[in-house]
């Protein structure tokens, strides 16, 4: 049975939970600095899942995005490695479409590390198409696919 979810916004007391699961998300995680900088970021925009449990609330995903004029960047989405494959990265990408929607944004964009087929497929399925691609954009040998979503079309 899924447990209740509650989507709030992130704050340092919440990164040492974050930087755990970047670190087992990502060959080149972001760093505690990294997230700090992003907190203070005016345009910035940090949301955290939170699972409610018997024991109290844990974070279980996340993510971290942009609104640069009329486009919403999506810079980072993680889901912890045991609440994988269960929608709620998803559920995380769709909030910030919804959001930028709401916010009267024209697209969304962000990058994909283009090996990472899980990743691809749940982003086409949410109506990303990739435009253009970004040659050793993770380091030597490892593009990234710029992907687009055009809101209201």
């Amino acid at each position: 049975m899924a447990r209740p979810l509650v989507f709030r916004s992130m704050t340092t007391r919440d990164l040492p939970a974050i930087l755990g699961i970047e670190e087992g998300s990502f060959p080149s995680p972001w760093s505690r600095a990294l997230f700090e900088k992003e907190l203070a970021t005016t345009w910035a925009s940090l949301v955290v899942a939170e699972e409610q449990g018997v024991g109290g609330a844990r974070i279980v995903g996340y993510s971290c995005a942009w609104r640069v004029v009329d486009e919403i960047h999506l810079l980072n989405v993680a889901v912890h490695p045991a609440r994988r494959g269960r929608g709620l990265g998803r559920e995380l990408v769709e909030r910030v479409l919804q959001e930028a929607s709401s916010a009267g944004a024209r697209t969304v964009l962000l990058e994909v590390r283009a090996g990472n087929r899980p990743a691809r497929r749940l982003y086409g399925r949410l109506g990303f198409r990739s435009v253009r691609v970004r040659r050793g954009y993770y380091g030597p040998g490892q593009d990234a696919l710029v992907l687009e979503h055009v809101l209201g079309g």
